[in-house]
């Protein structure tokens, strides 16, 4: 037997598969041979249950001092389309929205270095008394870092005091690509690979469950995919924090960085690898609203189990020409599900069935 069908036995029998293994099943594996691996496991895991969130984005500042080379979204101060959302305008974003079943605020934003601390507790705690009972998903690893070095706090302070003012859990964002070598032309003012796993680990360790993805399809190569898959999954089995991995599409549209993004073979080859190295985190998301809603219901397929949620309005992965709807209601999105040939279950942030 050769070593790519061992690869494919161990990963379809979901056996821990090896960096070596997973590179072996890029190069070699026919696309075909890796979803039949993925589902596999995919249905082990959940049958043909498909996962969905009713959620609600705010991105509540596109003011940033980073200058990702990918990104769409973020301005200067004072350039136009610059904006800040107050605390106010958040509260009455939720509350425009109280006759719907929302039941997850996922919040992102800019480092915006004129906000005071207070503006975030003070968010927090508006979206709880608005909606109380929902979860909040808020503020990526590298928005926790600059907020601790800007106010001069520790880490474990601001992830502390944001959960006492309504925080839940955090979003995967800011992990972009960890390589080191590839940071410094796509995000080199952005918070290290390094740091960011830092950042998810000390939230693990206060019980704070998170989200992890990667950005692929620009500059990366699958080694550097799967160094990053690796370093996921080393910090899952130490601290099993981690509730679902987000591959997320490069977006071509509205940046400098000229890349060509990936293909659909490309993307259901990164769903399936997902699904059978990240053996120790439960869910892989089809991120519909990056990669298109055709293209999520084939991820299904491919290892994917969520299909992410309702996300009225979101703006990050549109900025940069997601050419997807802005929101899906729940019919929709169970009708998606269905006619991929799965069972539609709404969930909680934690993936939690909810009736």
């Amino acid at each position: 037997m050769s070593d790519m069908h061992q690869a494919l036995e161990k990963a379809g029998a979901g056996e821990r598969i090896t960096r070596a293994e997973a590179l072996i099943l890029a190069d070699s594996a026919g696309v075909h041979q890796l979803g039949q691996a993925a589902l596999e496991v995919r249905t082990r895991l959940f049958g043909q249950q498909a996962f969905f969130v009713y959620n609600q984005h705010l991105n509540y500042t596109n003011i940033c001092v980073n200058d990702c080379r990918f990104c769409a979204y973020s301005k200067r101060k004072g350039e136009e389309g610059s904006y800040v959302m107050m605390v106010e305008e958040v509260r009455e974003a939720i509350k425009c929205r109280l006759h719907e079943p929302v039941e997850e605020v996922h919040v992102v934003g800019g480092l915006n270095p004129d906000l005071p601390y207070d503006y975030y507790l003070e968010m927090l705690a508006a979206i709880k008394e608005a909606r109380p009972g929902v979860h909040i998903k808020a503020f990526t690893a590298v928005e926790i870092a600059f907020l601790a070095q800007k106010y001069k706090k520790t880490r474990k302070q601001v992830l502390t005091e944001f959960t006492q003012a309504g925080l839940d859990a955090l979003p995967g964002g800011g992990a972009e690509v960890f390589s080191p070598h590839l940071r410094s032309k796509l995000c080199p003012e952005k918070l290290s690979g390094e740091e960011w796993l830092k950042v998810h680990e000390l939230a693990h360790s206060l019980d704070i469950p998170t989200n992890c993805t990667l950005l692929f399809g620009h500059i990366e190569t699958w080694q550097d995919r799967l160094d990053h898959l690796q370093a996921l999954r080393d910090l899952q089995d130490r601290s099993g924090g981690f509730l679902c991995f987000i591959p997320l599409p490069y977006q071509t549209g509205g940046n400098d960085l000229q890349a060509e993004g990936p293909d659909g073979l490309d993307m259901v080859k990164m769903w399936a690898i997902s699904r059978v190295f990240l053996d120790n985190i439960p869910h892989i998301k089809a991120y519909w609203v990056f990669c298109g809603i055709k293209a999520a219901q084939l991820g299904l397929w491919y290892g994917a189990d969520d299909f992410d949620g309702t996300l009225v309005e979101e703006k990050v992965g549109h900025a940069a020409g997601a050419d997807t709807p802005r929101g899906l209601g729940i019919e929709q999105l169970q009708h998606h599900i269905q006619a991929a040939g799965m069972i539609p279950v709404r969930r909680d942030s934690f993936f939690q069935p909810r009736t």
